[in-house]
């Protein structure tokens, strides 16, 4: 028997199953059902896992509260009971939220999501599980829908660490199918890396360890719940003789304009093969159609709203005019953000032939990162449908904010897992706390989110 041999697993939407329809929660693809599975998908079979059923998704993996679907709203696991109240109702985070409220109704061990700014770690903090996006380029995005080519990491969400380690322990390969998937010379040179560092805390006692706090990750949107459970966090590791150091990432500030530019340019060019001729809802086949027709009406009738202003969204940043002046501007700040995490972390980039050190600074080492995952607990329904279904575009756009604690990490490529740590003490919805780490070390930072986790035992 195999670690996985009867594990019940979620696969969410956007992975290509050949038994089941892949429809990416949009009208554009329904009915649609992949020739072939996605390359994680088989290795979880191949390992024994059993595979219950493709999990709810916001459309195309545009949003973070999962409202965004043609399957309709994510429930949160909490209020999804027929006698909770329409008003209390939580919405269970996005985009990955069936994934999410999946694990967390106890409906399957752990489930595959997929994570660009946050996607796995945002509902796995409103829904109190666990949520790991492994390093860029870790695990195959071969049969990964695309959303944004240089972004999208496969993740999981699992009620435990431990489960989330056995689950990335399986789909953890190179995949010559997948040009971003990380070669073995990297992956070996990376795996005894991190094995070294790992094994000076295997028995859970952190003395010697330096967490990071970064002082950019207080946000005016905030909510005291959150910085209270960031405080016990930080407490917690204390007490396991982990040091505490106050670092600055001083480009964080740019993160969130750089990533909305960044990844709308890239999902502007990837949603273009859905044009109702190679693929997509087919429309117009009647008389005096044609195929300028063909393709609005397509594109008009199987994109919902969100996913439409990402798309013209991102076509404006590619054009001519926005070109130099929004996508390669917000390219540099990627770089920045990167090189900021480079400058803090005791262990080297391994992309890099040498470490990335700023003239004039003096650099504050530490092996890990904590942060908050989100800025509150889950919101109420309510409040995000009204932004939903608003036609104000400020209020559609300020529902972005809800990734401003997650998507450094993403731009970075670093692997960054949420664990649940806290409840809020106004409406005891769950809170979880951000642990990042240097790029390739997965291993170790599992092993590290794993002794924060044992609070909840």
């Amino acid at each position: 028997m195999g670690p996985l041999d009867g594990m019940l697993m979620g696969i969410k939407d956007n992975f290509c199953t050949s038994t089941l329809p892949t429809t990416c929660g949009s009208v554009m693809l329904k009915g649609f059902t992949s020739p072939y599975d996605a390359t994680v998908v088989k290795l979880l079979e191949a390992s024994g896992a059993i595979l219950i059923g493709k999990t709810n998704m916001d459309e195309f993996g545009m949003g973070s509260a999962n409202v965004y679907s043609d399957s309709g709203v994510v429930q949160h696991p909490f209020t999804c009971e027929k006698d909770v109240k329409e008003e209390d109702r939580r919405v269970a985070g996005g985009s990955s939220g069936g994934s999410a409220a999946a694990v967390g109704m106890k409906m399957c061990t752990a489930a595959l999501g997929s994570d660009t700014g946050g996607s796995v770690r945002l509902p796995a903090s409103y829904c109190g599980v666990v949520g790991f996006k492994p390093s860029y380029g870790r695990c195959s995005r071969n049969g990964l829908v695309a959303y944004a080519n240089s972004l999208d990491t496969v993740g999981i969400l699992s009620g435990t660490v431990k489960q989330a380690s056995v689950v990335y322990d399986a789909i953890s390969k190179h995949d010559p199918k997948d040009p971003s998937s990380m070669p073995d010379k990297l992956r070996s040179k990376l795996d005894e890396s991190d094995s070294i560092l790992r094994s000076q805390w295997t028995k859970g006692n952190l003395k010697g360890l330096v967490v990071g706090i970064p002082q950019e990750y207080y946000v005016d949107p905030m909510s005291d719940d959150v910085v209270d459970v960031w405080r016990s966090g930080i407490q917690f590791l204390k007490e396991q003789g982990a040091t505490i150091q106050s670092i600055s990432l001083p480009h964080t500030h740019l993160a969130l304009p750089a990533y909305y530019i960044i990844a709308l340019a890239e999902a502007s060019s990837n949603l273009a093969r859905y044009d109702g001729v190679r693929f997509g809802k087919l429309k117009g086949q009647g008389e005096g159609w044609c195929d300028m027709m063909l393709y609005a009406d397509t594109r008009a009738e199987g994109f919902g709203a969100e996913v439409q202003r990402r798309i013209l969204l991102g076509t404006h940043v590619l054009t001519a005019g926005t070109f130099d002046t929004l996508f390669l501007p917000a390219q540099k700040a990627r770089r920045l953000i990167q090189a900021d995490f480079d400058q803090v972390f005791y262990q080297h980039n391994a992309l890099y032939e040498s470490s990335v050190e700023q003239e004039g600074q003096e650099s504050t080492k530490v092996h890990v990162i904590l942060t908050p995952s989100a800025i509150s607990s889950a919101p109420r329904m309510t409040d995000v449908l009204e932004r939903h279904e608003s036609s104000n575009d400020v209020k559609a756009v300020d529902a972005y904010m809800n990734d401003v604690m997650t998507v450094p990490a993403s731009l970075a490529g670093l692997p960054a897992i949420t664990v649940p740590f806290g409840k809020s003490a106004v409406d005891g919805y769950p809170i979880g706390l951000q642990l990042m780490a240097q790029y390739g070390h997965d291993g170790f930072l599992l092993s590290i989110a794993n002794s924060l986790a044992k609070k909840q035992k």
